[in-house]
């Protein structure tokens, strides 16, 4: 089977992933779970090395081979396209590949708040989705730009690693960078992109102290700038960002964040009553509660602001888990497995 083969398969049986590893067969993920190829045959170094440099050039082949690593985005038909990973593991080829139609979700298929549509028409300010490798991150922020580019005529630039979903200029113009061929850097594509005369910027990853930095800037000079990172709570968000720069820049960088953040959407994906998933959502808002408790470094009473905020649009994950489960759309140990405090649900009854 050809590594196109491979990729078609998943693709017809709805997978989020396709694994190629030697020793082993080819695996699938589907709804969260890894299965099995129909092919039962054990793949080879010889039949994944060639597997892999059939998809690359040879300048990509050489970098691969000299950094070990390498991502790209490969398009397999005019629906879907595929973030791909190459990379070693034991001396052997490895090949991990996301599955993304290109067909962007609307917001309200996504289940979106109405506080996400909010977020998504401010004019400027800092907006963060976080989660998990795989809860569905860049989906969430597509939909977002998708909604502004059908809402507002604005010039929107996009940094990723690599481009994934494949945006048409609707009101706005959006302009897509990649790593590697568009930009050397995240950090140097975002200090660039101030003289693109952006009106809204969306960073693919804050990967390092840099691009937090310059991505933390760009919110403060007037620009709604939408970024992911992975963490699993919104606390754990504001921790995470102050935690990477030095302890002397730690007030100012409090400071900052109190002042140009906008809202933090940390999800998960789980899986749903009937099959699929759903998306289980923390909203955090920069309220003057929120602001006054990132400049005290007060980051663990966030959590009983959010509890306590559902006119401003808030909700804890414990929250919106209950929703779920009241809901039917996920089942009580699933939502028990993924709160805080589980006994929210010991004595709840459906109306």
């Amino acid at each position: 089977m050809t590594i196109k083969e491979l990729f078609k398969t998943g693709i017809d049986r709805k997978a989020s992933d396709v694994h190629l590893v030697v020793g082993v067969p080819p695996m699938l993920r589907v709804d969260g779970q890894l299965i099995d190829f129909d092919d039962k045959k054990n793949l080879t170094n010889k039949e994944l090395e060639q597997m892999i440099f059939s998809l690359i050039s040879e300048e990509e082949k050489k970098r691969y081979l000299a950094e070990r690593e390498l991502d790209f985005g490969f398009e397999m038909d005019d629906e879907t396209r595929l973030r791909i990973n190459v990379h070693f593991e034991k001396g052997n080829y490895g090949l991990v590949a996301r599955i993304i139609p290109n067909i962007i979700p609307e917001m309200d298929e996504l289940d979106m708040p109405k506080v996400a549509y909010d977020l998504a028409s401010m004019s400027q300010g800092l907006i963060m989705v976080t989660g998990p490798t795989g809860c569905g991150k860049s989906t969430t922020l597509a939909a977002m730009i998708n909604y502004i580019n059908s809402q507002r005529r604005c010039n929107i630039i996009t940094l990723e690693d690599p481009i994934e979903y494949l945006f048409k200029s609707n009101k706005s113009v959006v302009i897509q960078r990649q790593l590697g061929s568009d930009m050397m850097s995240f950090s140097n594509g975002l200090k660039h992109a101030l003289r693109q005369d952006p009106n809204v910027i969306m960073v693919g990853e804050m990967r390092d102290l840099e691009t937090i930095a310059t991505t933390i800037t760009l919110a403060e000079t007037g620009h709604l700038v939408l970024a992911t990172l992975h963490t699993y709570s919104a606390a754990q968000t504001i921790d995470r960002i102050i935690d990477i720069f030095p302890p002397h820049q730690q007030g100012q960088v409090r400071m900052q964040l109190s002042m140009t953040l906008s809202g933090v959407i940390s999800q998960r994906l789980l899986p749903r009553e009937g099959g699929g998933r759903v998306a289980a959502r923390e909203i955090m808002i920069n309220t003057a509660a929120v602001a006054n408790l990132i400049r005290e470094n007060k980051i663990a009473q966030l959590r009983t602001v959010i509890e306590t905020s559902s006119k401003e649009g808030m909700t804890s994950m414990d929250q919106d888990l209950k929703r779920l489960y009241s809901n039917k759309l996920i089942s009580k140990e699933v939502a028990q497995s993924q709160m805080e405090n589980p006994e929210l649900l010991e004595k709840f009854k459906f109306i």
